[in-house]
């Protein structure tokens, strides 16, 4: 069995990283960093001359202390190094239920022995049952830490192995029964950035279980295990349907929404589902009323608005759907527990020989690719958690419409800069006749404008008198009375000026919230005639116009060059990072041919993990399988390359085709390819992870 190489980071003092990891013990917030693997070696030659080196782990069974001290042994017994030998070893283990770091020490001669850290730094002992913890958190870190094939997350930390947590049926049982002994203290561990507040259905824990359940295709266990929990507690339900509907088996799942609802019918993550279900059948008329019910039960979640304006922008209500996007509560991100270590003496990372590959091998410094000022400012590039949710409906909505059309959609609900100015000089209220913009949102009759044309109040499908008391508990929130869209002038790119396209929209223009002239009204959209009946709009929300403007401008640019240098039959050079910059401008636009292209374009260039994970969702959406095993094989490799042997995404991709192929015609495809065996190897790995899982088309 092939496993990645073994990194080595070196320190400047002995023992500094594991210092570093007892100072961050008391700030850890939720999972906790990936495993450190701490070594102290004397070097052959000169006894007296001893070093620390380091790396970090995901995956390996932390069950007992004797599976980590067999780790630690297979790195101190590696021949790889002859020149140095391994006296000491250490491996640290976080368990984010007791908040303890589980510790083996294995000393050479001597033996091992295992304890634990408390945030005081005090040790204490380690009993069979915080063993079963790290064991489980162990599991969540490898999901959690996975990179997700385009490379993102190996680059977050240097020198990270990567292993499969669970490999096996029998692992899958260990796993499955520890999470169902600690399922209802998933709350203790946290949750994803846009959940607010941790609860039985979403947490970390769960989070988990689903990723594991959705890679593998092991429906049936994670149907058993629910069912088991919903006995103990009605609010699995909700994780139940959801694994039910991916499993095929929708009957079932109504019938257990419907039933739960009954009983629970003020449990948002049930009513989220069931927006969720009702979408995916075109019934977003149902999927409404369900939206909305989810807003009333849970107000101050993120989660149930953002649903909200998905359904409003399926039903093309662009003016609810910004009101409803205004509404939304947004948390600031909080990030993983990221190991943070002291600056290293030197760093060592070995290639496995096995995943060697010309074209995969990216230069050690890209002098060449000199990125333009404008590229590197696109703030919409680092948005994470909620705001990156709420950038993607922005989006969406001028995917749709345009931008131009955005502009008078949105100056007929919010307070423009003008409009403020204006009112607060003739010294008028208001605050008069102004209703709650998030029971509007609810309601879904803001104003005679609907989405640019005027549409009857019944276009919402919704009947909403029966949430009129629950609306009444909405507090509108505190917002900006400035809020204005100021893009900048000019439309620069690359090494001089370049004209602006003529649909570009002037700043006045878009302070005004209109493109049209005051000559040429749009007769389909009329205005209003007073400023009590508009919102004013969120200051992140008015930030998040103006990122989109940038996007859009940079966007617009970059088109128009192509469009001159095909038509003049020039050649339009980029580096490799400015195409996968705007390849990956263009799939946030929702373009995605036009990111496609990019990603092509880059890989021209060079070998970029991100964009070949971009042209490989457009082979998986056009079904052309022949070219998605054949990125398949190049990504994988790069995995191994940089100490991966588990990505769950290319894992989930390797078994839908194999459900769509079968195992046996994916491992002829591959073992076609005129590419070096040991690469080959390696992808055929995951088919046989597959098999082992007993996947669908894994017997032929």
């Amino acid at each position: 069995m092939v496993v990645p190489a073994v990194p080595e980071i070196i320190e400047e003092e002995i023992e500094s990283a594991v210092d570093s990891r007892n100072e961050s013990l008391p700030s850890l917030r939720e999972l906790g960093p990936p495993d450190l693997v701490h070594l102290v070696k004397q070097s052959v030659k000169s006894g007296n001359k001893q070093s620390g080196v380091y790396h970090h782990v995901t995956g390996i069974d932390a069950s007992s202390s004797a599976s980590l001290a067999a780790y630690v042994n297979t790195i101190i017994y590696s021949p790889n190094d002859k020149s140095s030998k391994v006296i000491s070893g250490l491996y640290c283990c976080y368990n984010a239920f007791s908040r303890l770091d589980m510790r083996v020490e294995v000393k050479i001669p001597g033996g091992v022995e295992s304890y634990c850290i408390d945030e005081r730094g005090d040790k204490r002992v380690a009993s069979d049952a915080l063993w079963m913890e790290t064991f489980l958190c162990g599991v969540l870190r490898a999901y959690a830490y996975a990179d997700d094939g385009g490379g993102e997350s190996i680059k977050r930390i240097i020198g990270v192995r990567r292993f499969d947590p669970i490999t096996s049926t029998e692992m899958e049982h260990k796993f499955l029964d520890a999470a169902e002994r600690l399922f209802f203290k998933g709350p203790q561990l946290g949750s994803e950035p846009e959940v607010q507040v941790p609860n039985i259905a979403s947490n970390h824990l769960t989070t988990g279980l689903i990723s594991y359940i959705h890679t593998t295709g092991r429906y049936t266990s994670g149907i058993n295990l629910f069912e088991k929990l919903r006995t103990r507690d009605l609010e699995v339900s909700s994780l139940l349907a959801r694994v039910m509907i991916s499993a095929d088996e929708e009957v079932q799942a109504v019938k257990l929404l419907h039933d739960a609802i009954a009983k629970l019918p003020m449990d948002y993550s049930l009513l989220d589902c069931q927006a969720t279900f009702c979408q995916s059948k075109g019934r977003l008329d149902w999927a409404l009323e369900c939206a909305k019910r989810g807003v009333t039960a849970a107000p101050s979640e993120f989660g149930t608005w953002a649903r909200l304006a998905e359904v409003y922008v399926g039903l093309e209500q662009w003016d609810l759907a910004l009101l409803t996007l205004n509404s939304c509560p947004m948390f600031t991100y909080n990030d993983k527990d990221f190991p943070r270590m002291p600056e290293p003496a030197h760093v060592l990372l070995p290639v496995l020989r096995e995943s060697i590959l010309d074209e995969i091998d990216e230069p050690t410094n890209y002098d060449g690719d000199q990125v333009h000022q404008s590229l590197r400012k696109l703030h919409a590039a680092g948005y994470k958690g909620t705001f990156l949710k709420a950038y993607s409906l922005l989006t969406e909505i001028t995917a749709k419409i345009g931008w131009d059309q955005l502009l008078r959609v949105r100056s007929q609900v919010f307070v423009m800069e003008e409009e403020y100015r204006s009112e607060k000089q003739t010294g008028s209220n208001q605050n008069a006749t102004n209703p709650n913009a998030s029971t509007v949102a609810l309601r879904g009759t803001p104003s005679p404008i609907i989405n640019g044309n005027t549409k009857s109040e019944g276009h919402t499908n919704g009947d909403t008198d029966s949430h009129a008391d629950d609306e009444e508990t909405l507090h509108e929130k505190p917002t900006s009375p400035t809020s204005t869209l100021s893009p900048p002038n000019s439309a620069t790119i690359a090494d001089g000026s370049i004209e602006k396209p003529d649909h570009t929209i002037t700043p006045e223009v878009a302070k005004s919230g209109s493109n049209s002239t005051p000559d040429d009204p749009p007769a389909s959209v009329p205005k209003y005639t007073q400023i009590h009946n508009k919102r004013l709009c969120e200051r992140w929300l008015d930030n998040l116009f103006m990122v989109l403007y940038e996007d859009l401008r940079i966007y617009t640019i970059w088109r128009t060059d192509m469009a001159r240098a095909q038509s003049e039959s020039s050649d339009y050079r980029k580096s490799a990072e400015e195409w996968e910059i705007l390849g990956e401008l263009a799939e946030r636009l929702h373009h995605f041919p036009e990111a496609v292209e990019a990603y092509q374009a880059c890989l021209r260039v060079r070998f970029s993990p991100k964009a070949m994970k971009g042209v490989l969702k457009m082979y998986e959406e056009k079904g052309r399988n022949g070219e998605m095993l054949q990125a398949m094989i190049r990504l994988i490799a790069w995995q191994y390359r940089w100490y991966s042997e588990f990505s769950p995404a290319l894992l989930r991709t390797v078994r839908k085709l194999i459900e769509s192929e079968g195992a046996v015609k994916v491992r002829s495809i591959v073992q076609a390819t005129s590419l070096p065996q040991p690469v080959l190897d390696l992808t055929h790995r995951y088919v046989e992870l597959c098999v082992a899982f007993r996947s669908n088309g894994s017997e032929g």
